[in-house]
C-alpha cells in the first residue's frame, strides 16, 4: 500500500473515533511501529499500536466511552491500556524515552517526545508512524527514511548500531528474524554490529531468545535466519549443537557432506511442505548427533551408525536448555528423529510387510509427518537421484496403506493385554508377563500370527508353558 493509499484505508469507523477522541482531549496520537510496516508492504496484522503525547490512560478511558463502553484493560504500572475490537488488539502508550543500565536490556522509562518515541525504535522500518490527527489525517511520517528502507528491502537501525544493540541484544535477534520472515538484507554496518555485540545476547534471557528462535524456524525459508545466527557468531552462543554440525573433514580423499548446511536445506523443505513448527525442530535434530557418532573406515567411508537413536536421546536435554516444552511436542520430535531412517531403509525394491507393520505401528498417528521428513531429507543436487528416491518413498506409502487396511496397526493395542496376562497365569506385575506382551506384539508385527485374540491367546499358552506357567482356566 503506497502512503497516499493510508488515508482511505483509515476511513472507517474505528479510526474515524480514535481521531476524534484525540481532538476532544487536545492530545496528538500516532498509529506507531510495526502496524504501519505492515500497512505499506499489504501485510495483515492484528496488533495495533498507538502513542499519545499526553497520559494514555485518560485517553484510553475517553476512548471507551467513545467506543460504546468497550472494555479496556489498564495497566497503571506501565502506563499503558489495552481494547480488542473485533480481533484486533489495541495498546495505547504514552510518548516515552528510554535508557539502559550495561547489565540488563530493560530500559529505564520516563515520559518523553514524541520525536525522542520515534527514536527508541529498533528499525527504521518500525519507526513510522501515522497521523491520526484532525490536521494531518492519515500522513505518515518517516523521520529514519524507513519506506526507502522498505522499497530497498533493508533492515537498519535508526541511531547508532553498536549502542541500539548493546542497549537491548534482544534487538539482534529481532534484526535476523525480521530479514528471514521478510527476506531482506541486514545493512552493513547493522550487521558488522551485531557481530561486535554478539556476547551481550548473554543478558538477555533464554525464554525471549527461543521465542525470536521459534518466529525464525516459522518463517518461509528458515535457513536464512540460520545462516545470519552462524554469520554472525550468535548461534555459536545460543545454540553451539548445532555448530558442531558445520564443517566437511576429508580422509584419504574421501569428504562427508556438511551436515549443518545439509540440515538447512532439510529444514527449508519441510518448511515447504509443512507449516508444522516442530516438525521444523524435528528436521533441525534429526542429525544432531552425527558428530558424536562420526567414524571412518577403509572400505564403507564415512560412518554416523547409530545417529538417529543417540539423537532422539538428545532432544530433552536440547530443550530444556532452549526452554522448549518438555511435554507431547518434545516426544513428537523425539519420535520423528529416532524414525527418520526408518522409510527410507523400507524403501528398496522389496518392501516386507513386517518392516512396514513395524514403521506404522511405531510412527502411529505421526506416519506421514514422518514421510513428510523423509522426503524433505533428500537434498542431492541429482534431479534423477532425487526422483529415484521420491518414487521409492510413494512405494513405501502405498505398502502403509495396503498393510494398514489389512492389520489395522495404527495406534494398536495388543488382542491380549497384560493385566489379562497376569489374570490368566495369576502373576505378578514382572518380567514374565513383559516377555509374554512382547511375544504376542513381535508375532503380529512379523506376521506370524493375525492380529486377533484367538491367535493371540493360543500362542500365549504356547510361550507361557516354554517358562513353566500354567494358566488358570483353559479358555
Amino acid at each position: 500500500m503506497s502512503p497516499t493509499e493510508i488515508t482511505k484505508y483509515l476511513n472507517n469507523s474505528l479510526y474515524q473515533i480514535i481521531s476524534e477522541t484525540a481532538h476532544n482531549q487536545g492530545v496528538e496520537c500516532f498509529i506507531v511501529g510495526g502496524y504501519v510496516r505492515d500497512l505499506l508492504l499489504d501485510r495483515e496484522s492484528k496488533d495495533l499500536d498507538i502513542v499519545v503525547s499526553k497520559d494514555a490512560l485518560d485517553f484510553a478511558r475517553a476512548l471507551s466511552d467513545k467506543l460504546g463502553g468497550t472494555s479496556v484493560n489498564v495497566f497503571e504500572r506501565f502506563g499503558t491500556a489495552q481494547f480488542i475490537i473485533d480481533g484486533l488488539e489495541i495498546e495505547i502508550v504514552g510518548a516515552r524515552k528510554e535508557s539502559y543500565r550495561y547489565d540488563s536490556r530493560k530500559p529505564i522509562v520516563s515520559s518523553g517526545t514524541l520525536e525522542e518515541d520515534r527514536a527508541r525504535r529498533d528499525f527504521t522500518i518500525n519507526a513510522m508512524s501515522i497521523s491520526l490527527n484532525k490536521e494531518d489525517f492519515g500522513q505518515v511520517i518517516d523521520p529514519y527514511d524507513g519506506i526507502t528502507d522498505l522499497n530497498n528491502q533493508v533492515i537498519r537501525t535508526p541511531l547508532d548500531p553498536a549502542i541500539t544493540y548493546s542497549d537491548d541484544p534482544l534487538r539482534m535477534l529481532r534484526a535476523i528474524r525480521f530479514a528471514t520472515q521478510l527476506e531482506y538484507r541486514i545493512e552493513e554496518h547493522s550487521f558488522q554490529a551485531i557481530e561486535q555485540q554478539k556476547d551481550r545476547i548473554k543478558i538477555v534471557s533464554q525464554e525471549r531468545i527461543t521465542d525470536e528462535l521459534n518466529k525464525i524456524v516459522a518463517a518461509s525459508k528458515p535457513s536464512i535466519g540460520f545462516k545470519l545466527l552462524f554469520n554472525t557468531g550468535l548461534l555459536h552462543l545460543i545454540f553451539p549443537k548445532m555448530v558442531e554440525l558445520q564443517g566437511v573433514e576429508i580422509k584419504d580423499g574421501v569428504a562427508h557432506k556438511d551436515n549443518f548446511y545439509h540440515t538447512l536445506q532439510v529444514l527449508d523443505n519441510v518448511a515447504s511442505r509443512s507449516d508444522n513448527l516442530w516438525l521444523r525442530w524435528a528436521a533441525i535434530l534429526h542429525d544432531i548427533a552425527k558428530p558424536d557418532t562420526k567414524g571412518f573406515h577403509k572400505k564403507a567411508g564415512w560412518t554416523f551408525h547409530g545417529h538417529e537413536d543417540l539423537g532422539a536421546k538428545m532432544v530433552p536435554k536440547i530443550f530444556k536448555s532452549l526452554k522448549l516444552p518438555l511435554d507431547q511436542k518434545m516426544k513428537f520430535v523425539q519420535k520423528m528423529v529416532r524414525l527418520h531412517l526408518r522409510p527410507i531403509a523400507l524403501s528398496g525394491d522389496h518392501v516386507s510387510d513386517s518392516g512396514v507393520r513395524r514403521l506404522i505401528y511405531d510412527a502411529g498417528d505421526d506416519l506421514e509427518q514422518l514421510m513428510t521428513l523423509c522426503e524433505s531429507d533428500i537434498t542431492s543436487k541429482n534431479e534423477g537421484k532425487v526422483k529415484r528416491f521420491l518414487r521409492n518413498f510413494q512405494r513405501v506409502r502405498d505398502k502403509c496403506i495396503e498393510v494398514e487396511a489389512k492389520d489395522q496397526l495404527r495406534n494398536w493395542e495388543p488382542p491380549i493385554k497384560g493385566a489379562e496376562i497376569m489374570n490368566i497365569f495369576e502373576l505378578q506385575p514382572g518380567r514374565e508377563v513383559g516377555i509374554l506382551k512382547n511375544t504376542i506384539r513381535e508375532a503380529i508385527l512379523d506376521g506370524k500370527i493375525e492380529n486377533n485374540f484367538d491367535q493371540a491367546y493360543g500362542l500365549l499358552l504356547e510361550k507361557g508353558a516354554e517358562l513353566g506357567l500354567t494358566p488358570k482356566t483353559q479358555r
